[in-house]
């Protein structure tokens, strides 16, 4: 039986995650838009398609998750039903924070100022290496979640269906090895995307300290739209490094069951999981006017065709 404080976290998890869905959707289609009869895809608009429609769909998981919970407890809860649930999350979830890590890459690399010879080659580069960064996300985000159904399954057929000459010692070692190397694959999976947008960050930071010197000592009084660029860079990759912090810490609680099911504890968990995602892309539409368009657009749409049918 949910307790009411339950209930109401998981209602408010519902209510972030389709706020979320609602606003990688106005990413998706304004970044599809840029794309249609265009022979080359931007990269830019390459990343963002690809991690608006994860986050999209990890979203939608999650409502998902949450509704299954409230309504079908005993169903959801049933092993096979639970351990598929957390493989397909940890798929998805993985895949999102490789396309944000990637986001925040490109913002470092197509803004900073750095005269070495490596970050020119990236800079020149970058439009025919992300398809390539894109797909391995993909390959490692997969790789990763693969484990969490098989050790779920082979650490239950262990306790439930033990032989004759095994003996519980030998259970307890191949469980604690098995979730050994789970932890270990979870971590790498998920601690890759973190630190290439702490590098970023940093390196994006450290690029418009040296340029704010660098105007100081040439003074000009004039609006430069490089240091425009930069505030507005290191704010959308602060922001997703901040957020993906809180969120890191949150999906290994869950993933590794540290609180109790249902617990007050998990539920908080389970309200922040739902709320980074749709903060971050709440900073995405705000730092760039493309997105922000594209509502009033098809708003305005709308009511000219509802007009003309009225007439």
């Amino acid at each position: 039986m949910k307790t009411s404080f339950v209930l109401l976290c998981l209602s408010i998890a519902i209510i972030e995650s389709l706020a979320g869905i609602l606003g990688n959707g106005i990413i998706l289609a304004a970044s599809s838009l840029s794309c249609i009869g265009s022979k080359t895809w931007p990269p830019y608009d390459m990343i963002m398609i690809s991690l608006s429609s994860s986050k999209f769909i990890l979203q939608s998981w999650t409502t998902l998750d949450s509704l299954m919970s409230i309504f079908y407890e005993n169903f959801f809860y049933t092993e096979n039903v639970y351990v598929v649930a957390k493989t397909i999350f940890t798929l998805l979830n993985y895949s999102s924070l490789w396309f944000g890590a990637w986001l925040s890459v490109f913002y470092c690399i197509k803004v900073a100022s750095f005269t070495q010879s490596f970050f020119i080659w990236l800079k020149l580069r970058i439009a025919r290496l992300i398809p390539w960064m894109l797909l391995t996300s993909w390959l490692c985000s997969f790789t990763a979640a693969i484990p969490f159904a098989w050790d779920d399954h082979s650490v239950h057929e262990n306790i439930t269906t033990p032989s004759s000459m095994t003996n519980s010692s030998a259970w307890t070692t191949t469980r604690k090895d098995n979730l050994g190397l789970l932890i270990l694959i979870c971590n790498a999976g998920i601690a890759m995307p973190l630190i290439l947008s702490v590098v970023s960050s940093v390196l994006l930071i450290r690029s418009l300290w040296i340029h704010t010197r660098r105007m100081q000592n040439n003074a000009s009084g004039f609006r430069d739209p490089s240091l425009e660029a930069h505030m507005k860079a290191i704010k959308s990759v602060c922001s997703f490094l901040f957020l993906y912090i809180i969120y890191f810490i949150c999906v290994l609680v869950i993933l590794f069951n540290i609180f109790s099911r249902l617990s007050n504890g998990e539920m908080i968990c389970v309200v922040l999981i739902a709320a980074c995602p749709t903060g971050h892309t709440l900073v995405l539409i705000w730092s760039n006017p493309k997105f922000q368009k594209l509502p009033p657009r098809i708003w305005n749409h709308t009511n000219c065709h509802g007009r003309t049918a009225s007439m």
